[in-house]
């Protein structure tokens, strides 16, 4: 992996808005930014409504990042010498007392709306956008709309600078004895995070046959009911052949090293998704359900791309509707339709390969916001 050094602005300060909606992907991505930025030598400061999970978040001697509670500071201003860039994540409405001093500072800070992650079409034709802000506190200011994807077109994946790296030197053997899991050489290893409506039935009955006879080691994260799963187990009569581990909440650094532990990684939402591709292994993706369906028209956008040049693949048709099944969007057997283990894992290692020739997000947040500053594309104070 290569990333191409960005331009740092002059006055590098960097606030970053991000509310909690009803999981852990929102804070986790604005973390993972967070410390990217301030490995990169700026300063930085997390506005958020629930800081509750960076308790178990956090990785231990990370880098230092002001956290500042959204609800104590939506009266004023905040303190402090006033931000270069602010980046709205997920179009999450600053408070309307910090925007409009954003319209009243001498140099309006570059204003940028961090946006979900996908593959659709519109990513490419929507990022790098202005939107005018024509009334309310922010009057006369622009904002960017900046997209990750997955694309050249696009603002790209968050990847720190030395993750390769880091992955390389990871004791996968060390680490399993750290966590006290009982690992041996003739395992064949899975992570679990999802989501609770996941057909937990299907994916173990898929496992024996996947493993190719091989004993399972099911690692389940904090927020998966464990006791459904063993009682699934028992009910189809997989107890002997796959073991059900539960792990403790994990900080970022370590649920990136259960991913490169394992030999197959189930994902939910964003972060993950992306920390997934970075390490390299099989995985399933599971996206957040959407009322309206949207998920499924952005589960196949990703398809389209993850197996372009594939399809003509025994395993490609496997895979689109092993991920179809686990997002509830396809009927099939009651078994997860998994490819075979050395096909799957060689296209993980290409797919990080593609990515891993774009710049990553944060070198081009950095080149983007210079851009903008350098142009006074913030706005114009009023006189």
């Amino acid at each position: 992996m290569t990333n191409t050094p960005a331009p740092r602005l002059a006055l590098a300060r960097w606030d970053i808005y991000c509310r909690v909606i009803d999981n852990f992907g929102d804070i986790g991505v604005c973390w993972r930014l967070c410390q990217d930025l301030a490995s990169r030598g700026h300063s930085v400061r997390l506005v958020t409504d629930d800081a509750s999970a960076l308790a178990w978040m956090r990785t231990p001697g990370g880098q230092p990042v002001e956290v500042l509670v959204w609800s104590a500071s939506e009266a004023a201003p905040l303190p402090g010498p006033a931000a270069d860039v602010v980046v709205e994540a997920f179009g999450c409405d600053p408070p309307a007392a910090h925007v409009a001093a954003w319209r009243q500072a001498s140099i309006p800070p570059v204003w940028l709306n961090l946006e979900y992650l996908s593959a659709e079409p519109y990513v490419e034709r929507s990022h790098g956008l202005p939107s005018p802000q024509c009334s309310g506190p922010g009057e006369g200011l622009s904002k960017w709309f900046f997209y990750p994807g997955f694309t050249e077109r696009t603002g790209g994946l968050l990847r720190e600078p030395d993750v390769q790296q880091r992955q390389q030197r990871f004791d996968a053997r060390h680490w399993w004895g750290q966590m006290g899991v009982p690992w041996h050489a003739a395992l064949r290893t899975v992570s679990l995070f999802c989501y609770p409506q996941a057909p937990l039935p299907a994916l173990l009955a898929a496992l024996p046959a996947w493993s190719e006879g091989a004993p399972v080691l099911l690692l389940c994260t904090a927020s998966v009911n464990a006791m459904l799963l063993e009682e699934a187990l028992q009910s189809q009569g997989l107890a002997q052949r796959i073991q059900v581990q539960r792990l403790p909440w994990l900080s970022q650094a370590d649920y990136d090293h259960l991913l490169w532990a394992c030999d197959l990684n189930l994902v939910r939402g964003e972060d993950s998704l992306v920390r997934a591709q970075w390490a390299g292994r099989p995985f399933l993706w599971q996206l957040y359900a959407q009322d309206d369906g949207a998920h499924g028209p952005k589960l196949d956008a990703f398809l389209s791309l993850h197996l372009a040049g594939a399809e003509g693949s025994a395993w490609a048709p496997l895979l689109r509707q092993a991920m179809q099944q686990w997002n509830g969007l396809a009927l099939g057997s009651r078994a997860l339709a998994l490819p075979e283990g050395a096909a799957w894992q060689a296209h993980a290692l290409a797919w990080r390969e593609r990515l891993s020739q774009q710049p990553d997000l944060c070198t081009q947040l950095l080149a983007f916001a210079q851009q903008k500053a350098q142009h006074g594309a913030g706005g114009t104070a009023p006189a």
